[in-house]
């Protein structure tokens, strides 16, 4: 593939950063018995396959290289010598899915080569030995591109751009491309009875990530013809559910799959319709059936069902070469069973109950059952089945029916496989100096608002109001005025004519919202008095002169974090009335007056990115939501219907911000409009309210341009409209809109980027420093204020000190359990860090020195939870968080969340590190770089925008923000450009590729840091086995969430009681738990998270680093331990499964050199049990009996999240979230 500097192709190996590795995957003679061990090494895991019309040689992929295996491989059933496996297709590209086309001169198989998308391809075919790219029977400029082949793929990996001649030989090598899909992805390519065209699954994606299929016919053209994007032709689409109109086409997520031919004007294909309402669901009833077998007449568009879903589902249809019978798979009790109808009998035979079982269950675009064959006799079936390739006999009865015809046997054969891995993307962040520094900055603010003439601004920074002067040289951000400063603050804006004050919002988690008025030349702050309780956001007042002034502010009602319970009514826009306060003025008060309710088309459940400013004085309310901006005429009052007139000023199509600058008196429009579109900020000098503004390049709004270099959030105008302002993590930009017309002519001539090589040098920013004291320097100094009440000098110099004594450590040092457990020990911590492992015998308590008697209970090292999820960050209230002190309960001191928010997650991580919120130590990787529709899409089409997206995530979260997820990324192009970006800034990527095994494998080869969730197939064979475990990328196979079955937080559900559990019912929200009352009994075979987790103790066991991920799935905390007791049933000792929650993690996280194991010099995270639990010998699940539980030093009783060091006995309220 030619490569230039990684931009323009897919596979961007460095060469410094390539490794391979080579195995022989054996596949030997034996009988399957499901009951029995199998005396073979199963080699190959979902083996797509077909078997040649005329020879009956056997074509298959075996992760991601094609092979050949000739006929006579299988024509003894009693055959035990071994068949070498011929290669046909090796390399850097993934190719999968080979179908020979009805004479056998042409094989057609899917590749994600040249573009890094995959489409279909189609390579002359000559036969298994002469095909074989590892031959010495080629001739010419074959043997030519043979013999170069190992130099040419040494200059791809080394990123040198692919001559023409290199080109020439590859293709020669290869094929060439049937279809040219830049985006949606084409798999399972079928030849026409005519040989000449193709069918295949073509996929679609809306705002959810998963592919609906459709059938697309695609001709086959010769190798040098020029193919335009996009061509072919759709033969069967999507159905809509009852009452969905064409509008909502694309939001349908269910489509029709797997087509093969039947006859020239005939598809015969498979569909789920165990998914009625267009939205794909997990966990479904395998045994009900998901998928029937339907048949299209393209000619009379007539459907007709060939095979219903009840019982069991069937999928994969293949036919018989006489087209008579119709071969499928489908569920039979605990069986997986290969099943012939009649098609002119309408008879089913089942002739085969050895089958894996199918993944009709979950999202399978590598297909529900691999693709299988009948013989060119049609004589036997070739086919896929737990490991190895089989001969399934047939014959025929007296009706012409095809019926089972003997004992199926396997076609015994070994390949060698080799693969170029990259080498792993790794991260290492210095956590201790950042954690025990006595200050740590804020690197995410939200809620900016700047004044008059764009001369100040204000804003929130992790839970604290603050005020910026705007310019070169100008001094650090200062804190706004406040009553009580350790209260958390937010919401802040200027009042115009009177700049000096800021109203801002203080929050109580007993009491609500406070609103104060700060004059902060004074530093003087006065409370407002007279308000309801309630939950208040973006208080503003009128743009009026003198004291008297009208007040807006907006009112949510329940939420995640402050619960559904206390005043949770008439959520909306409310006006009252004030009087500013004189210089003269005693008291910190003033009373607000007629405190009312206006109706409003304001949605109250997005106030984080809704502002409101008033205009005309105090006449009209403009509001600017995500995607409207409007004017809400006040002085006219409301008509008859109480409703108020409401005024569209300007809209986005998909904007996530929206700002503009009114113009005009008495009827207002929007003379110029900023918004925010895939993270960037635009502006456009003039908008029409019946045209929304869009960035997308071929359909964007006239006159756009971009202002934001690498990306930007919290958009806002000084009031004068002369100067937009916004954020990128510690940096406040803003821009002179005048100033804009000296880009004019490079605005005019970029339809892709919109100026911005001119823009950004008339961007200003300076950077914004707000700092507060570590969590260590407050356990420092609150350790030493308990101990300075005693007088002792010698007691208070070791007062940071705290000592367990008569300990069992199980320490994850070494990561060998002989030398980890430490009996008799003492654990000495001191500010935070852990200073001392020491004997019982040797050990010397300093004086002064806090001491706890473990009573011989072991200690691990904290929990990290690598992939958890949770909601609470994206509350509008700077609420204390129950989800973080249920994490902690638990003993989970850190966590990694895969997909969060670049601003308001890293914000949550800030408030904790200040003392706002009580919980383990958080990083997240922002939000998820997505492959799917919606506003956090984004496409990557070259290293800038790679660059850029990754900038997003590391500015706001400052050194700890070491980490990114692309989330079902269709372009491996795209993905490798954010792997090469990532290497750059000292990030790892944590992706996820939703059940397509076709991606996972190729984050493995590509180096990405893990795998999150499991691979869609459960039971793995050697050779992905081998290639995972060799590969250096780590594993979180989220059992809780498994795919290929039922998942296994129904199993938690049903076994046991959750709704009644005190340690649950004391920290989460009830009607969390009572949501988990009742559960559906699963049969244990529906659970294939437990051949998940056989997989992942194989692995382990080849060196792979497994790691312990929750989901945050309900419960939380809890759920952490029942993943780890599903890992544990895979076959790992305790020990290594511990290993997997604390060290494991912390490498692959890069994050060891301070947390995974109870190690001098390390933080002070662990886990306190009491004496008899043991947690090498008892049953895993009692991890979860934890006594105390320890992150930087500060203990806690892990049952009532009571402080037990330094502070004893604090406890901060939660919000009243259950009425009991």
């Amino acid at each position: 593939m030619a490569c230039s500097s990684c931009q323009s192709l897919p596979y961007c190996l460095p060469s410094s950063r390539v490794h391979s590795e080579s195995f022989e995957a054996i596949v030997k003679s034996s009988r399957l018995h499901r009951s029995a061990p199998r005396s073979s090494t199963p080699a190959g895991t979902w083996l797509r396959l077909d078997v040649h019309p005329v020879t009956g040689d056997i074509v298959f992929d075996m992760v991601g290289d094609l092979y050949c295996l000739p006929a006579d491989a299988y024509p003894s059933a009693a055959r035990a010598d071994l068949t070498r496996a011929r290669p046909v297709l090796l390399g850097i590209p993934h190719d999968s899915d080979p179908h020979f086309s009805p004479e056998g001169d042409k094989l057609v198989f899917r590749s994600d080569a040249e573009l890094g998308v995959e489409n279909i391809w189609v390579m002359e075919w000559r036969g298994c030995e002469d095909m074989d790219v590892r031959s010495d029977r080629a001739t010419g400029a074959l043997l030519q591109a043979m013999e170069t082949k190992l130099y040419d793929d040494e200059l791809l990996a080394s990123r040198v751009k692919e001559s023409a001649d290199a080109r020439t030989r590859r293709l020669l090598r290869e094929a060439h491309r049937v279809t040219n899909e830049t985006f949606r992805w084409v798999s399972d390519a079928r030849f026409h009875p005519s040989g000449s065209k193709i069918v295949a699954t073509k996929w679609y994606t809306s705002r959810r990530s998963l592919g609906a299929g459709e059938g697309w016919e695609y001709s086959v053209p010769g190798s040098n013809a020029q193919i335009e994007v996009g061509t072919g032709t759709r033969l069967v689409g999507r159905t809509l559910p009852r009452g969905w109109g064409p509008e909502r086409y694309g939001d349908q997520q269910i489509g029709p799959e797997q087509f093969i031919w039947s006859g020239n004007d005939t598809l015969i294909y498979s569909k789920n319709v165990g998914d009625t309402d267009g939205s794909f669901s997990y966990s479904k009833d395998v045994h009900a059936g998901v998928y029937a077998i339907f048949s299209t007449n393209l000619t009379s568009s007539r459907t007709t069902t060939l095979v219903d879903a009840f019982p069991g589902g069937a999928s994969r249809p293949e036919l018989s070469r006489d087209r008579r019978t119709l071969a499928f798979v489908r569920r039979v009790r605990d069986k997986e069973a290969l099943v012939l109808k009649d098609l002119e009998t309408g008879t089913l035979h089942y002739v085969w109950h050895g089958l894996t079982y199918d993944l009709g269950v979950i999202s399978a675009p590598m297909g529900t059952y691999p693709s299988f064959a009948f013989t060119p006799a049609d004589d036997a079936i070739i086919i896929w089945a737990a490991g190895q390739i089989y001969h399934v006999p047939l014959t025929t009865n007296a009706f012409g029916e095809k019926i089972a015809g003997g004992t199926p046997s396997v076609v015994p054969f070994i390949a060698h496989i080799e693969k170029r891995l990259a080498e792993t993307a790794r991260a290492h962040t210095d956590l201790t100096a950042l954690e025990t520094a006595d200050k740590q900055r804020v690197y995410a603010f939200s809620e900016l608002r700047v004044d008059t003439l764009g001369e100040r601004a204000v804003f929130q920074g992790a839970g604290a109001t603050y005020l910026q002067h705007v310019g070169d040289g100008a001094p650090h951000a200062v804190r706004v005025p406040a009553l009580h400063p350790t209260a958390p603050y937010y919401s802040p804006s200027f009042v115009v004519n009177a700049e000096e004050l800021v109203l801002h919002a203080r929050w109580s988690d007993t009491n609500f919202t406070s609103l104060e008025l700060a004059n902060t030349s004074s530093g003087t702050a006065y409370e407002l008095t007279g308000l309801p309780r309630g939950r208040y956001y973006a208080p503003v007042l009128c743009e009026c002169s003198g004291a008297h002034r009208q007040l807006a502010f907006l009112k949510t009602g329940g939420d995640y974090l402050t619960g559904d319970v206390v005043a949770t009514a008439s959520a909306g826009l409310y006006l009252a009335k004030l009087m500013l306060p004189s210089n003269g003025d005693s008291g910190n008060t003033i009373a607000v007056q007629n405190v009312h309710f206006v109706p409003s088309e304001i949605n109250p459940d997005e106030p984080l990115r809704t502002k409101i400013r008033f205009v005309e004085r105090a006449t009209k309310l403009l509001v600017q939501a995500p995607t409207r901006a409007f004017v809400i005429d006040l002085a006219a009052g409301p008509n008859e219907d109480g409703d108020y007139s409401h005024k569209t000023l300007a809209a986005g199509r998909m904007s996530t911000e929206l700002a503009v600058v009114p113009e005009g008196s008495g009827t207002l429009t929007a003379g110029k409009a900023a918004f925010v579109d895939f993270y960037h900020v635009y502006v456009v000098p003039g908008v029409k309210e019946n045209e929304p503004v869009w960035s997308k390049p071929g359909n964007a709004t006239s006159g756009l341009v971009r202002l934001s270099l690498d990306g930007g959030h919290d958009i806002t105008w000084s009031r004068d409209g002369k100067k937009l302002f916004w954020f990128l993590g510690p940096f406040l930009h803003y821009a002179e809109v005048t100033e804009l017309s000296a880009c004019s002519s490079a605005i005019k001539h970029d339809p892709q980027t919109f100026g911005i090589s001119c823009t950004k040098h008339i961007t200003n920013f300076q950077q914004v420093v707000v700092e507060y004291p570590s969590d260590v320097a407050r356990l420092k100094k609150e350790a030493a204020a308990v101990r300075s009440m005693s007088g002792d000098a010698e007691a208070l110099a070791n007062a940071d000190f705290f000592v367990i004594a008569n300990a069992t450590l199980l320490t994850m040092g070494t990561g060998d359990l002989n030398s980890d457990l430490l009996h008799d020990a003492i654990l000495v911590t001191r500010g935070g860090e852990i200073e001392a492992i020491v004997g019982a015998q040797d050990g010397v308590i300093p004086y002064g020195a806090s001491v706890l008697d473990a009573q011989g209970g072991f200690i691990v090292p904290g929990f990290i939870d690598v992939h958890a999820h949770w909601n609470g960050f994206e509350t509008t209230h700077p609420a204390r968080s129950w989800e973080m002190e249920t994490f902690l309960a638990y003993g989970v001191t850190t966590l990694h969340n895969p997909s969060a928010d670049n601003v308001l997650a890293f914000a949550e991580r800030f408030r904790v590190e200040r003392g706002q919120l009580v919980g383990p130590r958080i990083f997240q990787t922002g939000n998820i770089i997505y492959g799917a529709g919606g506003d956090v899409h984004q496409d990557i089409v070259d290293m800038d925008e790679a660059r850029s997206a990754l900038i997003r995530i590391k500015a706001e979260g400052g050194p700890a923000s070491f980490s990114y997820k692309n989330y079902n990324l269709p372009s491996r192009a795209s993905r490798q450009r954010l792997l090469l970006a990532a290497r750059g800034l000292n990030m790892l990527c944590v992706p996820e590729g939703g059940m397509n095994m076709e991606w996972d494998l190729t984050y493995i080869v590509d180096g990405m840091t893990t795998i999150e969730h499991p691979l869609p197939v459960p039971e793995l064979y050697d050779d992905v086995l081998t290639l995972y475990a060799s590969s250096g990328t780590g594993s979180t196979p989220t059992h809780i969430v498994n795919y290929g079955g039922t998942m296994g937080e129904q199993f938690i559900w049903a076994k046991e009681d959750i709704p009644n559990d005190p340690k649950l019912r004391r920290f989460t929200r009830h009607d969390v738990l009572e949501g988990l009352s009742e559960t559906t009994a699963r049969p244990i075979l529906s659970y294939q998270l437990f051949n998940t987790s056989i997989s992942t103790a194989k692995m382990v066991r080849k060196g792979l680093r497994a790691h312990i991920g929750a989901h945050g799935e309900a419960p939380l905390g809890f759920n952490y331990h029942a993943e780890m007791f599903f890992t544990k049933q895979g076959g790992l000792s305790n020990y290594e499964v511990i290993r997997a929650a604390t060290l494991d993690a912390a490498v692959t996280l890069g994050i060891d050199s301070a947390l995974g194991s109870l190690t001098p010099g390390k933080l002070a995270d662990f886990v306190v049990y009491p004496p008899g639990v043991n947690l090498l010998e008892d049953d895993i699940s009692r991890t979860r009996d934890i006594q105390y539980v320890a992150r930087g030093g500060r203990v806690w009783d892990a049952k009532t999240m009571v402080e037990v060091w330094p502070v004893k006995g604090r406890h901060e309220e939660l919000p009243p979230l259950n009425p009991e």
